[in-house]
């Protein structure tokens, strides 16, 4: 047990904190919350998880299970909203053509338009 992020009363880092994968029952971080087809719902931050990784220290909120509501279903509007979202990340500033994948932002074009290569 790292002890170093061990907080449950919250007197050093101000909310109560963990190590990582020592989260106390009831409690979820967003990712988790989402996979059981909830999300936060407004509520304040319960926890937080830190952790040491190659470039410094981590962290992660952790919400309360029990006060999560379940996420609100896509209605038409917003599925199209969502398409034309993508649509437009997907069309290519030089060349104007939809290339059929997401544009990566670090390039900016497609790869045939690229001149980094």
């Amino acid at each position: 047990m790292s002890v170093r992020f061990w907080d449950p009363d919250g007197e050093k880092y101000g909310i109560p904190t963990y190590p990582l994968r020592m989260a106390p029952q009831g409690l979820a971080t967003r990712r988790q919350l989402r996979a059981r087809g909830l999300r936060p719902g407004g509520q304040d931050v319960a926890a937080q998880l830190l952790w040491r990784y190659r470039r410094g220290i981590a962290h992660a909120c952790l919400y309360r299970i029990d006060l999560a509501k379940p996420v609100r279903p896509m209605t038409p509007g917003r599925w199209r909203s969502h398409a034309a979202m993508m649509r437009r990340r997907r069309i290519c500033p030089a060349c104007r053509r939809d290339v059929g994948y997401v544009i990566r932002t670090s390039i900016g074009t497609c790869e045939p338009c690229d001149t980094t290569r």
